[in-house]
């Protein structure tokens, strides 16, 4: 969880967040995400990061966009003791626009540099959004302080409120294009550059089918070397017990690519079916899992090939 978490810091979403200015008062959404706020100050949103910057003082203000089940472990984390990089910490709970949290604040250095920092958390409960942990982090220098003191990103962080992000719009931050949908929803977009779709967009994907999407970079230089490289990819997949069915080399949208189905288990101990496409191109390859109960797997795997057809890279 801790190097996923640090992935979406670091995640490449330069040039797909608009830098448009933000109004002192204005409610404003990062594209894509479901969590917007009134950025203080100078504050607009950031090319580097989900959230807003103030590139001159150097202030950040980053937003996750987390599923429900990310909650527990974020709070363990919150309320360890050991936070050695954090001095006079305070932890309190936080009214704000869309429910309460927890607010953790505290200062310490960044690069030798004394810094303020917050941290609010909290996950959506009893509202319209649905499978929603929210991790706000952010960090104000010493010299900044005049413009952003503590009152300032209190009021800021009490305006934070929920929305149903557009799927268009989160659609619109992947690195690739979706055609033929084939009947599922989209269930999360991640920062990562990865889309999950289901016939049911709850937190749980079980008992039904669904499809991870991601494009990555690298891959193996040689062709003979494709194989090993899709079975170890495969070993990530989010089931257990895999067992091998069919590996094949083929062509997909006129590309090279690699195919495996294998057959497995839920978290539940129910057997599914697993396919794993690897398109490669382009300095990378774009990768396709589709998982489904055995029972439901042959009207399943026609859609999953309809879906897969579909995608274009940007």
């Amino acid at each position: 969880m801790r190097n996923r978490l640090y992935a979406y810091f670091l995640a490449a979403w330069t040039g797909l967040l608009g830098f448009t200015p933000a109004v002192a008062g204005e409610l404003v959404f990062p594209p894509g995400l479901r969590i917007g706020l009134e950025p203080a100050g100078d504050l607009k949103l950031s090319r580097q990061y989900p959230g807003f910057e103030d590139s001159d003082r150097h202030v950040i203000v980053a937003i996750l966009d987390l599923p429900s089940s990310a909650y527990h472990e974020l709070e363990n984390a919150a309320f360890n003791n050991s936070q050695r990089d954090l001095g006079n910490v305070k932890r309190e709970s936080f009214p704000f626009g869309s429910g309460i949290g927890f607010l953790i604040s505290g200062s310490g250095q960044q690069n030798g540099v004394p810094v303020h920092r917050w941290s609010l958390l909290a996950q959506a409960v009893g509202s319209a959004v649905q499978n929603l942990t929210m991790l706000i982090n952010v960090e104000v220098p010493d010299s900044a302080q005049s413009v952003y003191s503590d009152e300032v990103i209190r009021k800021m962080l009490a305006s934070v409120t929920f929305r149903q992000a557009p799927i268009q719009e989160q659609l619109s931050l992947l690195p690739f294009k979706l055609g033929e949908l084939a009947g599922f929803r989209v269930m999360q977009v991640l920062p990562t550059g990865s889309v999950i779709l289901a016939e049911d967009t709850a937190d749980n994907s079980s008992g039904q089918p669904f499809m991870i999407i991601s494009l990555e970079r690298g891959g193996p230089a040689e062709a003979g070397d494709r194989a090993t490289f899709a079975r170890d990819l495969l070993a990530t997949a989010p089931v257990r017990d895999l067992t091998l069915q069919s590996a094949e080399p083929m062509r997909i949208n006129g590309l090279p690519g690699y195919e495996i189905r294998a057959q497995g288990k839920d978290p539940t101990g129910a057997s599914v079916s697993v396919v794993q496409w690897l398109r490669f191109g382009g300095g990378g390859f774009l990768r396709v899992i589709g998982v489904s109960p055995t029972e439901k797997w042959n009207e399943a795997f026609a859609r999953f090939r309809s879906l897969r057809d579909g995608i274009a890279t940007r």
